[in-house]
């Protein structure tokens, strides 16, 4: 397997953010990478790569995100910044937002104003290094997919942040951009005539569903806590099935806190007949191991071995894939679980 590995991933390391009301060190931490990068070492599974430099990611990255957004995001640090030099002490985190019955499309001249019209929590944070991490993070993942879609049967998108609660114009989740929607629009613009995204992440992948959410050829399918009950609390229903052309082309399989590993299995068996169904010619996986027991932040019972099992179940389903890497919070644990998806995947796929 190939795994293109963000080199950058440490340029964005957050201070503190809004966790249920209270500032709080971020779980989204460089180490979580570092564990990852510990276990490949331990037992390598593929071939570590840096992503391809001929990429025209701009392009790509215009395909699923809207300009005005990628254009704050390149710049948000910088005029951050230059407003007060003190700034450069505190990373950005929004205090306002545009709810029901407020306008979103006049951009507003104030930055107060854009961050909030371009987040939809204040839990995901931005530094000076956000940017580089999460550009380097999309040419993984478009990387990735362009080696699927040269031949490889798999590879692996090693990056952070995470990418698949952003949507067309909007961070939150610790995410920015959706790796995993631009690994799927990769498959399509190389020739794939429908792909299909399952996300395994614990949290339900908004970002991802509404980027699809009126298309057809890109199946959308999510396994994740039920939104009632666990965040981003706001999509991830289950009558949630697409609209107009998309119509019937987005699947979301909500399970309450506490689901044990026979009822995710079946859920996971679920998404993947919908998979079939579609005739996608291929698979991207939202890898989120934050379905772990331990996981601080998430309510489901998997253990380590339960993702080799993971692994084995979607080699079997006989499909390209691309894996992008999500959640996962249990830091100490998360680099054997990511790693046991890739060996069962190995293992399984000969």
């Amino acid at each position: 397997m190939k795994i293109f590995r963000n080199a950058l991933y440490r340029r964005h390391d957050a201070r503190l953010e809004m966790y249920r009301g209270r500032l709080v060190p971020c779980h989204e931490t460089p180490a979580r990478l570092d564990h990852v990068l510990a276990e490949l070492a331990r037992r390598p599974v593929g071939m570590l790569l840096e992503p391809l430099q001929q990429l025209d990611l701009g392009a790509a990255l215009a395909a699923i995100h809207a300009p005005r957004y990628l254009d704050f995001l390149a710049g948000a640090w910088d005029e951050w910044v230059a407003l007060d030099p003190a700034n450069a002490q505190t990373d950005i985190l929004p205090a306002v937002w545009p709810v029901r019955g407020f306008r979103a499309d006049v951009l507003p001249e104030s930055f107060a104003a854009r961050i909030g019209l371009f987040s939809f929590d204040a839990g995901s944070p931005i530094m000076a290094g956000t940017w580089a991490a999460a550009r380097e993070g999309a040419a993984c993942a478009r990387s990735a997919a362009l080696a699927v879609a040269g031949g490889e049967r798999a590879a692996f998108a090693l990056t952070r942040p995470p990418g698949h609660h952003a949507g067309p114009d909007f961070f939150g989740g610790y995410c920015f951009l959706n790796n995993a929607a631009l690994a799927a629009q990769t498959l399509r613009e190389q020739g794939a005539a429908r792909v299909a995204v399952l996300d395994v992440d614990y949290h339900h992948g908004n970002g991802t569903q509404t980027i699809f959410y009126g298309r057809d050829d890109v199946l959308t399918v999510s396994l994740h806590g039920d939104p009632r009950t666990e965040y981003p609390f706001f999509l991830g229903h289950a009558d949630e099935r697409g609209e107009g052309a998309g119509l019937g082309a987005n699947l979301n399989l909500p399970l309450p806190r506490g689901t044990t590993v026979e009822t995710w299995f079946e859920a996971l068996e679920a998404g993947l007949a919908a998979v079939a169904a579609h005739r996608a010619e291929a698979l991207v996986v939202a890898l989120g191991v934050d379905t772990f027991e331990g996981d601080p932040i998430s309510g489901f019972r998997l253990r380590a071995d339960d993702y080799l099992r993971l692994g084995e179940r979607l080699a079997r389903a006989g499909l390209p894939v691309v894996l992008t890497m999500e959640g996962g919070y249990a830091v100490a644990e998360v680099g054997i679980n990511v790693v046991n998806v890739l060996e069962g995947f190995e293992a399984a796929a000969g």
